[in-house]
C-alpha cells in the first residue's frame, strides 16, 4: 500500500477546528444609531441566547472556532462593535453606545429571551456596561480577563501606536505581521491565521487592518462597573493574563456572594488563541449551572 505524507494543513490543523469552521454562521447587518453593525449567528433562534463580544481591535471572527460548540444549546450571536471588523465607523465611540449595539445585535440575531453576554478584555467592559445599562433584560454577563483598575489594555496599545495606517503589499505579508494587543507570543498557528486573514481588508495599494485606530477613549474602570451590575455575573481569568489571583478576589468582593471566578489554566490574556477548548469547557459548565439554577 502506498503511503502519502499528510499536507501541512492536515498535519497541523486538528479535527475539532476544521469541524467548527465548517459550521458556517449566518451574516446579518443591523443599523444602530446610524451605523451598520455586522454580526454572525449560529444555532436555532428558539434556543436561549448567547452574545459574544470581542476585545479591542478584534472582531466577531475571533469566535468562529468557539461559537459552534454552543450552537446545539444556544442561539449564538457574535457582533463586530462599531469601529471593528465589518461594522461601520463612528466619529465618537463610548461603552454605553457599544452596550446598545450588543442589545441590538441580540435582537437582530433572533434572540428572543434574555441572553448571556460574554465579553473578552475590552469586550468585558462592553459586557459589564450592558449589565449596568440593560441588566434586567439579561440572564447574566461573563467577563474574561478584564483587569480591575486599568483602562482596556488594547486601547492603551493602540494609543501608543497611532500613526498613518500601514498598508501591506500582499495578504501574506500582512498576515505575517498579525499580533495581539497586548502582545501574546503563544498562539495556536491555525487559529491565529484564520483570525488574521479576517482582520484585514483590501485597499488601494494592498491590505490593511479593519479596525478604526480612533476607536479608543476614556472608559469607566471595571471597579466602578461591577458594583452597579443589575444581573448575575461570572469572572474568567487567564492564568498568565492580566487578572492575577489577588485581583480576582477583589473583583469578586465587588459582586454579590456566590459569583464564580474561574481560572483558565496555562492561558494567556487571549484564551481563544492559545487555550480555546478549556475556554469552551469553562463557559459550557457555567451556562449549564445557570440554566439549572433557573429551573
Amino acid at each position: 500500500m502506498e503511503h502519502h505524507d499528510p499536507s501541512p494543513e492536515t498535519a497541523t490543523t486538528p479535527r475539532w477546528f476544521s469541524a467548527a469552521l465548517a459550521s458556517r454562521p449566518d451574516h446579518v447587518d443591523v443599523d444602530v444609531d446610524g451605523c451598520s453593525i455586522h454580526l454572525r449567528c449560529w444555532g436555532d433562534p428558539a434556543l436561549p441566547g448567547l452574545v459574544l463580544v470581542h476585545g479591542g481591535a478584534a472582531h466577531s471572527g475571533w469566535w468562529d472556532h468557539v461559537a459552534p460548540f454552543f450552537a446545539s444549546e444556544q442561539r449564538v450571536v457574535a457582533l463586530d462593535l462599531s469601529g471593528h471588523g465589518d461594522s461601520g465607523h463612528r466619529e465618537h465611540y463610548d461603552m454605553t453606545l457599544w452596550a446598545t449595539e450588543v442589545m441590538a445585535a441580540a435582537a437582530a440575531g433572533g434572540i428572543t429571551r434574555p441572553p448571556v453576554v460574554v465579553g473578552h478584555s475590552m469586550g468585558g467592559w462592553a459586557a459589564a456596561t450592558t449589565g449596568v445599562q440593560h441588566g434586567q433584560r439579561l440572564t447574566g454577563v461573563v467577563i474574561i480577563d478584564s483587569p480591575l483598575n486599568d483602562q482596556p489594555p488594547e486601547e492603551k496599545g493602540i494609543r501608543h501606536r497611532m500613526r498613518p495606517r500601514r498598508i501591506y503589499p500582499t495578504l501574506e505579508e500582512a498576515v505575517a505581521r498579525f499580533t495581539t494587543l497586548p502582545r501574546q507570543d503563544v498562539m495556536l498557528p491555525f487559529v491565529a491565521r484564520h483570525i488574521a486573514e479576517q482582520s484585514l481588508r483590501e485597499v488601494e495599494g494592498g491590505w490593511t487592518w479593519k479596525f478604526d485606530p480612533a476607536m479608543f477613549g476614556q472608559r469607566a474602570l471595571m471597579r466602578e462597573l461591577l458594583p452597579a451590575l443589575r444581573c448575575r455575573a461570572a469572572l474568567l481569568r487567564s492564568e498568565f493574563g492580566l487578572v492575577p489571583p489577588a485581583m480576582a478576589v477583589r473583583m469578586e468582593q465587588l459582586l454579590p456572594v456566590g459569583v464564580p471566578v474561574i481560572e483558565l489554566p496555562d492561558a494567556g490574556h487571549h484564551p481563544m488563541l492559545d487555550q480555546p477548548l478549556p475556554l469552551v469547557a469553562a463557559l459550557r459548565t457555567l451556562l449549564t449551572s445557570w440554566t439549572a439554577a433557573a429551573r
